[in-house]
C-alpha cells in the first residue's frame, strides 16, 4: 500500500508541474510548431532521381586472368569501396565537367538584387572579413589551395557530393544511386550521368590495370628467358662434370637400398660365424693344457682318424691284460704292445694338434671374411652418400630449370590473355533503371514535419518545464517541508481571490478573513492549522506559540491574527503580543493605536491595564508594539519580557506572539526561548529552501520548539489536488449544502502579504 501510494504522489508531483509550467510548454510547443509550419510551406521544393545499378561479383571476361586484375567482388569491404567511390570527387568532377554544372542555375544562383539580399550578403561579408582578420592572428601565410583547384570549385564539388545518396538493396547486389536537385529534370539527368561517369572510370581503372600488367608482363618475361636459359645451362655442366647419363629416379635408389641391405646381412652372419669359430677355437686352446680334457672337444671327438687310433688302443690294452696273466712286464710281446701303444697316443696327438689347427685357420678365415664384408658395406654406404648428394644437387638444379620454365610459360600464357584483354571493353557494373522524371518532391515532407515538430515541442517544452522545476529551490510542497526541512506540515493557506463567498461586490478580503468571511476556504484552512497546533504535543498544548517566517512578506503576521482569531472563536482567551519593532502592521489590520505597547511595557513606562487593547471580537485582545524603540533584541531579550510573559500565561489560555522574519534580525530567536513553541509561516514557490533551512536552525539552535510549518498563499486552482481536504462542502446562509466548484478563472491575489 506503501509503495503504490508513493507511486501515486510522484505522479501527481508530475502533473503538478506540468500545470505550473503550462505556459512554458505552450510557448514552446507553439514556437517549435509555428517555425517548422512556415518553413515547410515556404521551403523550396527538392526532387529526387533515382538510378538502379547492378554490381557484379564476377569480371564477365573472356579469357581468365584473376592473378591480373586482382579483384576480390565478394566480400562486403568491395562493395562498400564501389560506394565510396560513387560518391568520390573525381567521378563529382567528371559529371560537372559532362554537364558543365559549374554554369548551371542549380548550383550558382545569381544573386538577388533586393534589400533583404544584399543586406544578407553584406552581413556574411562582413562576418567572413572579421573571420579572416582574426584566422591571420594565428597564423603566418595563408594556406594555399590544392593545385588545380580553387575554392569555388572545392565548395561546388562538395555541395555536388552532398546531394548524392547510395542505398544498397538488402540481400542482392543492385544498388540504388540518387541525386537530388530544385529541378526534376536536371536531378534525372545527373542521376544518369553520375553512373555512366562511374561505370566509366570503374573501367577505366580496369582497362589502366591491364596496361600495367601487359608492360610489367613483358619486364617479366624478359627476366624469367634470361633465368630458364642460366638454370638450363648449370644443370647441364653439373651433368658432365659428374659423368650423368640419365636422371635419378626411384630404381637407381631402389638398387642401392638393396645392395646395401644385403651387405648389411652378409656383415651380420660373418660375423656370427667369426665368433662361433673364435669360441671353439679359444675353448680348444683352453684345454691344451690338460690333455685327458681334449676328447671332450666335439672336432675331436668326431674325427674319424682319432676314434680307430681309439679302438686300437682298446684293442692293445685289452691283449696287454690278457698277456699280462701269462708273461711279465720285460716279456717282447708286452714290450711290443706297449711300443704300438706310445705310437698309436703319438699318432693321437698329431691328430688333435692337426684340429686345433683347423679350428684355428676356420677363425681366421672367417675373421678374414667379417672384415672384408665390413669394408665392403663402409664402401657401400659412401657410394650410397655420394650418390644421394648428387641426385639432391642434380634435382635442386632440375627444379630450378623446371621452376623457371614453368613461370617462363606461364608468363607467356598471362601476356597473351592480357594482350587480349587489353582491346575488351567489358566490366561488372551495369544500369538496371536509368532515373525518370520525378513527379514528386521528397523535401520538404509537411506532413511528417510538423508531426515530427509535435512531437519535438512537447517533449522540448516538457523537458525545460521540468528543467525549470529542477532549478526551483523554493518550498512548494507539503513533501518539501518534510523532506527538507525535517519538521512537521501544519497546513496550507490558499491565495485569496475576489468574488468569493461573502465578498460578492468584487473588493479585495480583509486580513482578517477567519472573522469577515466564516465560511471561506481560507477561514476553513486556519481552522485547520488551529486543530494542528493544538494537538501537537500529547502531553500538554502549548499556550506561548510565536509566529515567524524566515525571510519578510511570508504571511507571518495575518497567519498569527487569523490564528488568534480561530482560537478565541474557539472558546479560547487569547492575546495577540506585536512584538515585530520594525515594521509593525497588526495595529493598522484591528484598526487600533500603537502609542502604548509592548515597547512601554518592557521599559516600564505604562502599565499593562493600559496596553492592552480589547478587539471587537469576542475573546481576543492585542498588546501593539508601541513605539519603536531603538534596541528591539535587547528589550525582547530582557528579565521584563519573561515576568511579563509568567503574568500573562495567568491570564490567558492562548498567547500568539508576532516576530519578526528569523533571518534578518535576532529578534524571533530571541523571542523563541521564551514560546512553547514556534510556527514558521512559508510562502509557497517565493522563498528559497536554504533560507527556511537556516531559520529553522536558528531557532533549534536555542532550543526552541518547532511545532511546525504553514505553507502560505497556496494557488487552489493549480495545486488544488494536493490539498483536495479543502476542497469541501459547506452550508450557506440559507441552510443548504452547496458543493465548491471552480470551473473559471478568476482574478486573484495572494492572501497574507505583510504590510
Amino acid at each position: 500500500m506503501e509503495e503504490h501510494r508513493k507511486e501515486q504522489i510522484d505522479l501527481r508531483e508530475y502533473v503538478r508541474v506540468l500545470a505550473k509550467r503550462k505556459w512554458t510548454i505552450i510557448t514552446v510547443f507553439a514556437i517549435i510548431v509555428i517555425t517548422v509550419t512556415i518553413h515547410a510551406f515556404t521551403a523550396t521544393p527538392i526532387y529526387q532521381a533515382t538510378v538502379r545499378l547492378i554490381i557484379d561479383k564476377e569480371n564477365p571476361n573472356v579469357v581468365s586472368i584473376q592473378e591480373v586484375m586482382a579483384v576480390d567482388a565478394s566480400g562486403t569491404d568491395y562493395y562498400q569501396t564501389q560506394y565510396k567511390i560513387i560518391e568520390s570527387r573525381n567521378v563529382a568532377r567528371e559529371v560537372i565537367r559532362r554537364l558543365t554544372l559549374d554554369e548551371s542555375e542549380e548550383f550558382s544562383p545569381k544573386p538577388k538584387d533586393d534589400l533583404l539580399s544584399n543586406l544578407i550578403r553584406t552581413v556574411r561579408a562582413t562576418l567572413n572579413s572579421w573571420k579572416e582578420a582574426i584566422a591571420s592572428l594565428v597564423r603566418t601565410e595563408k594556406p594555399s589551395s590544392p593545385e588545380g583547384e580553387d575554392e569555388k570549385d572545392l565548395r561546388l564539388v562538395s555541395e555536388f557530393i552532398s546531394r548524392i545518396e547510395v542505398d544498397p538493396i538488402r540481400n542482392s547486389r543492385l544498388v540504388d544511386v540518387s541525386f537530388q536537385a530544385k529541378d526534376p529534370a536536371l536531378a534525372a539527368k545527373i542521376a544518369n550521368t553520375l553512373a555512366a561517369a562511374y561505370m566509366d572510370k570503374n573501367l577505366e581503372t580496369k582497362l589502366k590495370a591491364v596496361q600495367d600488367a601487359v608492360r610489367w608482363l613483358n619486364t617479366r618475361i624478359e627476366e624469367e628467358r634470361k633465368k630458364v636459359e642460366k638454370a638450363e645451362q648449370a644443370l647441364l655442366q653439373y651433368k658432365e662434370k659428374h659423368d650423368i647419363i640419365t636422371d635419378f629416379s626411384s630404381d637407381v635408389e631402389k638398387v642401392t637400398a638393396q645392395k646395401l641391405a644385403q651387405l648389411n646381412a652378409q656383415v651380420v652372419e660373418a660375423e656370427s660365424k667369426r665368433v662361433e669359430a673364435e669360441t671353439r677355437y679359444q675353448q680348444a686352446m683352453a684345454l691344451t693344457a690338460t690333455p685327458d680334457m681334449l676328447d671332450s672337444i666335439p672336432e675331436v671327438l668326431n674325427n674319424e682318424l682319432i676314434r680307430q687310433i681309439k679302438s686300437m688302443e682298446v684293442e692293445l690294452y685289452k691283449r696287454m691284460s690278457e698277456l699280462s696273466k701269462k708273461y711279465g712286464e720285460n716279456h717282447p710281446q708286452m714290450v711290443a704292445i706297449e711300443s704300438e701303444l706310445k705310437t698309436l697316443q703319438k699318432r693321437k696327438s698329431q691328430e688333435v694338434n692337426r684340429v686345433i689347427n683347423s679350428l684355428r685357420s676356420e677363425f681366421k678365415v672367417a675373421q678374414a671374411r667379417e672384415n672384408s664384408l665390413k669394408g665392403a658395406l663402409e664402401k657401400q654406404k659412401k657410394e650410397s652418400l655420394e650418390l644421394n648428394q648428387k641426385a639432391i644437387e642434380y634435382t635442386v638444379l632440375q627444379r630450378e630449370a623446371e621452376s623457371a620454365r614453368q613461370m617462363y610459360e606461364l608468363l607467356i600464357k598471362r601476356f597473351k590473355e592480357t594482350s587480349l584483354t587489353e582491346d575488351m571493353k567489358t566490366g561488372n557494373i551495369r544500369i538496371i533503371d536509368q532515373a525518370e522524371l520525378p513527379l514528386y518532391p521528397v523535401r520538404p515532407k509537411k506532413k511528417l514535419n510538423i508531426l515530427l515538430a509535435v512531437l519535438v515541442g512537447l517533449i522540448t517544452g516538457t523537458g525545460l518545464a521540468f528543467f525549470f522545476e529542477y532549478l526551483d529551490n523554493t518550498i512548494k510542497l507539503p513533501e518539501d517541508i518534510k523532506r527538507h526541512l525535517g519538521i512537521p506540515y501544519l497546513g496550507p493557506v490558499p491565495a485569496m481571490a475576489f468574488g468569493e463567498n461573502g465578498n460578492p461586490d468584487g473588493k479585495r478580503l480583509p486580513e482578517l478573513v477567519t472573522f469577515h468571511t466564516p465560511k471561506s476556504t481560507a477561514s476553513e484552512a486556519y481552522r485547520g492549522i488551529r486543530t494542528s497546533i493544538l494537538f501537537s504535543s500529547a502531553d500538554n498544548q502549548p499556550q506561548v506559540i510565536l509566529v515567524s517566517s524566515a525571510a519578510p512578506q511570508e504571511g507571518k503576521t495575518s497567519t498569527a491574527l487569523n490564528l488568534g482569531v480561530t482560537l478565541a472563536q474557539s472558546g479560547t482567551k487569547v492575546l495577540i503580543l506585536d512584538c515585530d519593532m520594525r515594521k509593525p502592521s497588526m495595529h493598522r489590520v484591528l484598526g487600533v493605536s500603537r502609542d502604548k505597547g509592548m515597547s512601554n511595557l518592557l521599559v516600564g513606562s505604562c502599565d499593562l491595564r493600559e496596553a492592552v487593547i480589547t478587539t471587537q471580537i469576542q475573546n481576543l485582545d492585542i498588546i501593539p508594539c508601541g513605539p519603536i524603540p531603538p534596541n528591539p533584541s535587547e528589550i525582547l531579550g530582557s528579565a521584563r519580557m519573561a515576568k511579563l510573559l509568567e503574568l500573562l500565561r495567568k491570564t490567558y489560555q492562548r498567547i500568539i506572539i508576532d516576530s519578526p522574519p528569523i533571518t534578518a534580525v535576532t529578534d524571533a530567536v530571541v523571542l523563541g526561548q521564551f514560546a512553547d513553541g514556534a510556527v514558521i509561516v512559508v510562502r509557497a514557490g517565493a522563498t528559497p529552501r536554504e533560507i527556511v533551512k537556516n531559520g529553522v536552525n536558528q531557532l533549534l539552535a536555542v532550543n526552541s520548539r518547532i511545532l511546525g510549518a504553514v505553507l502560505n498563499g497556496v494557488d487552489m486552482e493549480r495545486d488544488g489536488y494536493y490539498y483536495y481536504q479543502y476542497y469541501y462542502y459547506y452550508y450557506g446562509e440559507d441552510g443548504q449544502r452547496k458543493k465548491r466548484m471552480r470551473r473559471k478563472k478568476r482574478t486573484k491575489t495572494r492572501y497574507g502579504d505583510d504590510l
